[in-house]
């Protein structure tokens, strides 16, 4: 199996060095190096010309937004997704006007993370669901109305759907076959969107409104 070759860009070691890891558990991934500057990062490309380059576009002292420039200048075939803290689209407008093909937050999980991988190598584009999330935060605020369901992405409706039947996050992440830690992060996220507490109380927002999923 031919696998997509990736450079991580990052000025923090510890994460490249997890991201690394994780992707590289990808059969279909592989990563074939990882920088921390500038100089590194167009080295890296004139060397290696990589299918896929995650860039962590709050790099310093030159920022991620420079170094792609450099590094498409050596390596035009290159596609790159932008990694940042930032989920404001003002960031992902600019990446894009580059030409990057991407742009993950770093809570994103890996799962995510892969899935962009793939629909970016195949000729797509991917925004994670925490920039979705906040576009549909801002349309809600501008018409003056509370989000609900639509604010939800699928993998939070499909958890909301087996909380509703009891089933405990363990066997929730089984089932999704996704990690524990993501379907906490989801749950917590939901019972924000939704404005409640608990489990319990979630399980009672949907019995209370009506709705069924």
């Amino acid at each position: 199996m031919k696998t997509i070759s990736i450079i991580i860009v990052d000025d923090h070691k510890l994460f490249r060095e997890i991201c690394s890891e994780m992707l590289n558990g990808s059969e279909q991934l592989n990563v074939i190096g990882v920088c921390g500057t500038c100089e590194e990062a167009v080295e890296m490309a004139t060397k290696h010309h990589p299918e896929i380059v995650l860039m962590d576009i709050n790099m310093k002292p030159v920022s991620g937004f420079e170094i792609i420039l450099q590094m498409r200048g050596v390596s035009p075939h290159t596609k790159f997704l932008g990694l940042s803290i930032h989920s404001e689209m003002e960031y992902v407008k600019k990446l894009i006007e580059l030409g990057a093909s991407g742009y993950l937050t770093k809570d994103c999980s890996i799962e995510e993370m892969i899935k962009a991988i793939l629909q970016v190598n195949q000729g797509g584009n991917y925004i994670c669901d925490a920039i979705k999330e906040n576009v549909l935060q801002r349309m809600f605020e501008e018409n003056g109305t509370t989000p609900t369901l639509t604010s939800l992405t699928d993998t939070e409706l499909q958890i909301v759907n087996l909380i509703k039947d009891g089933m405990p996050s363990k066997k929730i992440a089984f089932h999704l076959n996704i990690s524990l830690k993501t379907v906490e992060v989801h749950r917590h996220n939901v019972l924000n969107k939704l404005d409640v507490k608990n489990s319990a109380s979630l399980v009672n927002f949907f019995s209370t409104h009506h709705i069924a999923i």
